[in-house]
Parts: structure tokens; sequence; C-alpha cells
């Protein structure tokens, strides 16, 4: 009885760690979700070696849990390639701002006022909000703390994306990154400490609907690439970092996460979660500090703060 349990937990444990391990040979996109998992599996993986091998000692067991070990401390291993460069100060001179990026959950009306309240409270320069339609009909009430704004109404009628400011925004655009969903991804020029930093908010479509999610980041970056200067992309990736097309952008348009990244979905996991919301940027742009929003206000994601500088321009 104790062989065939043992069997049966290898079995299957194999079977998971093979899932994830095929990232490494393909980026198969119905095998993206459990990519951006790799972390949580390696780890219930780990533990489940672990059980297997006081059932019944094997080198099957042994061989299971160093595979586990491989897959979970490799996971965290890619997440500190795209954290801001260490040794990194800010000056000074330096100009401060903060940013904010939120999946609201475009049926939570019911929450309205307390988004509303939330995004007047986070002393943000610039916010980015997925799913707005619950703020529809907050935005004269936001109005004094947020006098630009572009989305619902303001260049496209539909209240989905949406981008407020505090500042001016210059050569505002929305684009479609493909026929699933329209203009869910916005360029705003915006002029912190006198430097116009091109702010970008994207929300991209899940990675198991065929290679939609890889073709979407393909077009936000030739739009990036169209913007000269400094550059700060957030909102929902729906993605984890460690996912292979996720490196793959990072890499090709040199960006790096605010700080090491919280999980946002699912609210329930809290901080077992998945980080899908993500604040990337520019080497121009300095992280201080990255945190997640206290509360969900009813929402299925948690939202994001970061604290970031740019030094002055050099003369």
């Amino acid at each position: 009885m104790r062989d065939r349990l043992s069997c049966v937990a290898c079995v299957l444990l194999a079977i998971a760690l093979l899932l994830v391990s095929l990232r490494y040979v393909t980026d198969f996109w119905l095998l993206a979700f459990f990519f951006s998992l790799q972390p949580h599996i390696g780890a219930a993986c780990v533990i489940g070696s672990l059980l297997c091998l006081a059932i019944r000692r094997s080198a099957v067991g042994y061989g299971l849990l160093f595979w586990s070990l491989l897959v979970t401390g490799h996971a965290f291993w890619m997440k500190l390639e795209f954290l801001p460069p260490a040794g990194t100060t800010v000056s000074q001179n330096a100009t401060h701002f903060r940013l904010l990026s939120f999946n609201v959950l475009g049926d939570n009306y019911v929450n309205a006022d307390r988004i509303a309240e939330t995004i007047r409270m986070s002393g943000a320069d610039v916010a980015y909000v997925m799913e707005a339609g619950p703020l529809g009909d907050r935005l004269d009430s936001l109005q004094d703390a947020y006098p630009y704004h572009i989305g619902c109404g303001v260049m496209v009628e539909f209240c989905d994306l949406l981008i407020l400011s505090k500042h001016p925004i210059e050569a505002p655009q929305f684009y479609s990154l493909s026929e699933l969903r329209a203009n869910r991804f916005a360029l705003a020029g915006i002029r912190i400490g006198g430097q116009l930093i091109q702010f970008a908010a994207i929300h991209l479509t899940k990675p198991y609907f065929d290679d939609y999610h890889t073709f979407e980041l393909m077009w936000a970056g030739a739009y990036l690439r169209q913007r000269p200067g400094p550059k700060i992309l957030g909102g929902d990736f729906n993605s984890d970092t460690i996912a292979p097309d996720m490196q793959d952008f990072l890499r090709n348009y040199r960006m790096h996460t605010a700080g090491f990244e919280p999980a946002t979905w699912p609210v329930e996991a809290g901080i077992f979660g998945v980080p899908i919301d993500h604040i990337y940027m520019s080497r121009e742009i300095k992280a201080v500090r990255l945190q997640r929003l206290p509360e969900s206000e009813g929402s299925n994601h948690f939202g994001l703060i970061a604290d970031l500088a740019i030094e002055p321009a050099a003369n």
C-alpha cells in the first residue's frame, strides 16, 4: 500500500513539474498560466516530494525533490533579474512623484465611492485605472484632485482604461493592441520636474487566449519605441514578470520593476497570490518604493502604488 501510494504521488508530482519545466523548451500559449504559477507549483512540489520520501524513501523521491528545488529556486532568481539596479541612489535634487495602478473591476459599482476616495487619498500624481466603468459617474468628484484625464469620455467614449493626472497631458494617444479588446493601451506625455515622461497604461489579454498576450506585448513595445525619453508602463498584464514573453519584453526594452512585486490577484489568496499587476520603468526613472494598496475595495485585484524619482536633466 505504501509503495502504491508513493508511486501515484510521484507520478502526479512529475506531471506538475513537467508542465512548469516546459517553459525551458517552448513558450506555448496553452501553458502560459502555469508559467506564472512556477513559484507556487515548485513550492507545492517540494512539500509533496518530502511527503513522498516520508512514505517511502527512494531515488525517484530524491530526484523529484531536487527537481522541485531547482524549479522553485529559479523562479525566485528570475524575479531578482528585473529588480531596480542595486546601489541606486536618489540625489537631493531629484523630483519625487507617485504612480497608482489599479484594476477596479468593471462591475464593481457598489464600491465606486470608496474607489474614488482611495484614488484621491493615494497622493498619486498619476493614476492608471483599468476596467474604470464604476468611476464613470465619479470623475467630477475627482476633478479637483485630478484636473486632467484621458479615457471615459475624453478621446475614448467607453469607460475602460483611464489615466488621471495632476499635471497637464501632452500628446495623448489610445491604441488597440488586438481585435479582442479595443483601446486598452494608452500613452500620455506628462512633465515631472520639467522633464517629459511617457506614461503608458495597459490592460493585456489573458495569456491562455492563443498568442494574443505575446502579440499585444509586441505591439505595445512598438508604440513605446516611438516615444523618446523616460517611460513608465503599468497596468494589468494578466501574467507574472517571470512569464517568458514578459521577460523578453523587459529585456528588449530595458525596463525594470519598481521593487519586489507583491501578489495582486486573486485577493482571496493574499500574499500567496500571483503578481499580475505591474509597474515597469526605463533606466532614467529611479524606484524608491513599491507597495500594494491595503484594501481591494471590492475588486478582484489589489492596486499598486510606486514612489519614484527622476534626476534633473543634464545641461
